[in-house]
């Protein structure tokens, strides 16, 4: 294999201070204004799977001197998603193409200097059914092949969840890693705990950064700076403006207020005290370790996922209540002029499914970073 798959940081590279002007507060206060001006010299990205515009966001943020990133063209299935990244983004509607991914005609999208693509995680999770590439969802990476194959772009990012690395054995990874090498790239997969990188929450994700090989391109992961300091979900939750969007607070039953009353800021529902008419009765005998599990305020959340039923909300670390949608996002650091549209579960799901835009613009950055290296144009 070219790209071997690192978990730890034995690549040894610069980490740009990608953070630094986004620690504390103005982390999510970003104004909108800076994402859209306009680099003088632009590499342009299309993203397939593009979500509500996590990594579309982490690479308009990511900029060194007057180079920089633009999406001239998305696509996701999901209406809401598409709307939300329009909007935020400032895409037109030819240049999002709202439809599932097996109806594009890739030989007609426009040329991209790089691809970006969060093929469906589902069939990976720890927490589903595992199917890994055999599932209806696992073998969607083909399309981003396709992509590949017929773009032929400099560059690719691809996401997944970290639970790709033991699909099917670890065999399901290796064969995607195969194909993305058999499209003509070298590829750098890595595993990155943005946690470690000074982002409020506890998400790991493996990162697939490929580029065309014809053009022997250097890139090291971006390792996080030992010195960096680990935000914590109570400084990332602090001052949220009562007028943000989607900052709508959930109405709690009086029985899940009282089970509440009984666990600790860090614990969930089967490691707290709770009395025996509040406990819950999980019908398979499992205890998951995140329902009702509240928030430890002197530490980075847990992930922030996009679905599940009752207790599964993130739950306030000393409020009786789970997180309003603005404050899943701010813990997924997205600025709080961000608009997410939909009702209130779609709005979840868009958050839950993002990459961390602060994460996306680290790597992003990296990519930048060779590119400039290499003296590598635009195409």
């Amino acid at each position: 294999m070219t790209g071997s798959y690192n978990q730890g940081g034995e690549a040894k590279t610069e980490l740009s201070q990608v953070l630094v002007e986004s620690q504390g507060r103005d982390l999510f206060q970003a104004q909108r204004a800076p994402i859209f001006q306009e680099p003088s010299t632009v590499f342009r990205v299309g993203e397939l799977f593009a979500g509500a515009g996590g990594l579309a966001l982490g690479g308009h943020l990511a900029t060194i001197g007057d180079v920089g990133f633009r999406h001239i063209w998305v696509n996701d299935i999901d209406p809401d998603a598409c709307r939300t990244i329009s909007e935020n983004l400032r895409l037109s509607a030819k240049q999002v193409h709202c439809c599932p991914v097996e109806s594009i005609n890739m030989a007609h999208l426009d040329r991209v200097d790089g691809l970006a693509f969060g093929f469906p995680c589902n069939d990976f999770s720890i927490v589903g059914e595992r199917h890994g590439i055999r599932g209806k969802f696992g073998g969607m990476y083909q399309w981003c092949i396709e992509a590949l194959n017929e773009l032929q772009p400099i560059f690719f990012v691809a996401e997944n969840v970290s639970g790709m690395a033991s699909s099917g054995k670890k065999r399901d990874m290796e064969q995607i890693l195969v194909a993305f090498e058999t499209a003509g790239y070298t590829i750098h997969p890595h595993l990155y705990r943005f946690e470690e990188y000074g982002l409020p929450q506890a998400r790991h994700r493996i990162i697939i950064v490929g580029f065309r090989s014809d053009l022997k391109i250097n890139f090291h992961p971006p390792l996080p700076d030992p010195n960096t300091t680990r935000s914590t979900c109570q400084e990332a939750l602090k001052d949220i403006p009562v007028d943000a969007p989607n900052h709508e607070f959930a109405k709690q039953t009086t029985r899940v207020k009282e089970r509440l009353s009984y666990i600790r800021p860090g614990e969930n529902a089967f490691t707290a005290n709770i009395p025996h008419h509040l406990q819950l009765k999980m019908k398979s005998g499992a205890k998951i370790s995140q329902i009702y599990k509240r928030l430890n305020p002197d530490a980075p959340a847990y992930t922030v996922t996009g679905s599940g039923g009752g207790g599964t909300h993130i739950y306030h670390w000393k409020e009786p209540r789970s997180l309003t949608n603005r404050e899943r996002a701010r813990l997924q650091t997205f600025p709080d002029d961000y608009h997410f549209v939909g009702g209130r579960e779609s709005v979840r799901k868009q958050i839950g499914m993002a990459v961390p835009p602060l994460g996306a613009k680290i790597i992003f950055t990296a990519v930048l970073r060779s590119l400039l290296k290499h003296n590598i144009d635009p195409l």
